[in-house]
């Protein structure tokens, strides 16, 4: 079963800012704020930056694109690649521990459709890779290709 999760909001946005001494600044907020109405979604930078003008006209694409390095850096967003040739971006979902929530995706290599798969099976997989090698794994990331519902693929009952 799927732990609870939630998205890393705004508050925790702020601190972690302070803490690197940077400026808590609107525009900051907006492309965070973006992201987390848009939490079942993967943006590209250019799709940040769609939703970020409609409101604030004044906002710029350089603008975005340094947010989405500083959230980035703070470990409050994630890059993902679906192999589109766009980098995307999603926010980072903390589980009810307090721990970084992994999910992973799923790719329908016809429609091009992602969904998202919340189970997060690898911690056993992990745990028993550090057993054996002594090897720490601290991230990973889990795509899987193929096709959905709509394009052939078939549900096992």
């Amino acid at each position: 079963m799927a732990e609870e999760n939630q998205v890393v909001g705004r508050e925790e946005f702020k601190k972690r800012l302070k803490e690197k001494g940077l400026k808590v600044t609107n525009q900051r907020l907006v492309v965070l704020e973006a992201l987390e109405t848009s939490s079942n979604q993967h943006l590209t930078a250019e799709q940040i930056f769609d939703l970020v003008k409609a409101d604030n006209p004044e906002i710029g694409l350089a603008t975005v694109y340094r947010t989405i390095q500083v959230l980035l850096e703070l470990h409050l967003i994630d890059r993902v690649n679906f192999d589109d040739g766009s980098e995307r971006y999603e926010i980072v979902r903390m589980g009810t521990k307090g721990a970084r929530h992994h999910h992973h995706h799923l790719i329908c290599i016809n429609c091009g459709k992602v969904f998202e798969f919340e189970e997060d099976m690898m911690e056993g997989l992990e745990t028993e890779i550090e057993k054996k090698t002594g090897f720490h794994v601290i991230d990973h990331e889990v795509k899987l290709y193929g096709y959905c519902k709509e394009c052939g693929g078939k549900l096992i009952e």
